[in-house]
């Protein structure tokens, strides 16, 4: 009797450690500069692992590059056939979404991001929309408008980025929000945004501790190569 009590423990020991052990996330990010000066995905994956998750970020970007372009040249929908994706973060160039502007590239914007959003979908991969920013406070109102409607036309989460901005600036206006340029992100918005995905893959906030990002914070002018899936850094302007 004592032998099978020992050796039922032992089996319930064995299946708790199993079930703590969560899967990897495994996230696509399609994007431009917006989304690799600072490298906002390596800051989601070490927030991720502060927070005892185990996530796993690619990434599909090149300095100016709209949605359009990434689904012209058929990256992302080869990056999915590759493999299996849980999440497809897609981010649009600056200020594309602002049909007022240039409606040429509103139209463009929205075409795009249904399109991949369906490309993601057929891969068993959820998407979601994470928006850009502009400091001016009526343009990113505007602007934050303008994509939430994009994201409510293709029914998929949008994760706003331009009004926390906005607040932080208001706030705590001496805190690294953009980059030495004044336009691309710096530290503590790629901190925010990271925040704010975790927030939405997770459905909780994540803890308030320190934490490191142990990788090459790229600068704007970063140059990758083909991405297939995984953006790899060339030798020139990358940190």
């Amino acid at each position: 009797m004592l032998r099978l009590f020992v050796l039922a423990l032992a089996v319930l020991a064995f299946l708790q450690i199993g079930c703590s052990r969560r899967p990897t996330t495994q996230v696509l990010f399609v994007g431009n500069s917006l989304t690799y000066v600072n490298n906002l995905p390596a800051a989601l994956s070490a927030l991720a692992a502060a927070n005892g998750r185990s996530l796993q970020a690619d990434m599909i970007v090149k300095g100016g590059a709209t949605l359009t372009e990434h689904f012209g040249d058929g990256s992302v929908a080869r990056a999915l056939a590759q493999r299996h994706y849980d999440f497809v973060v897609l981010q649009e160039r600056g200020g594309d979404f602002l049909c007022g502007f240039v409606p040429s590239k509103c139209r463009d914007a929205k075409g795009s991001t249904m399109a991949l959003v369906r490309i993601a979908r057929n891969a068993k991969a959820v998407p979601l929309l994470l928006g850009t920013y502009q400091t001016m406070p009526e343009v990113s109102a505007v602007l934050v408008n303008e994509e939430s409607q994009a994201a409510r036309t293709v029914t998929v989460p949008y994760v706003a980025v331009s009004d926390r901005l906005q607040r932080g600036l208001t706030t705590s206006p001496k805190k690294s929000w953009l980059y030495a340029d004044d336009m691309h992100p710096g530290p503590d918005l790629v901190l925010l945004e990271s925040v704010l995905l975790y927030r939405q893959l997770f459905g909780a906030l994540p803890a308030t501790q320190a934490f490191s990002v142990h990788a090459p914070m790229y600068r704007p002018d970063a140059k990758f190569s083909t991405p297939a899936p995984i953006s790899l850094p060339m030798l020139k302007g990358n940190e």
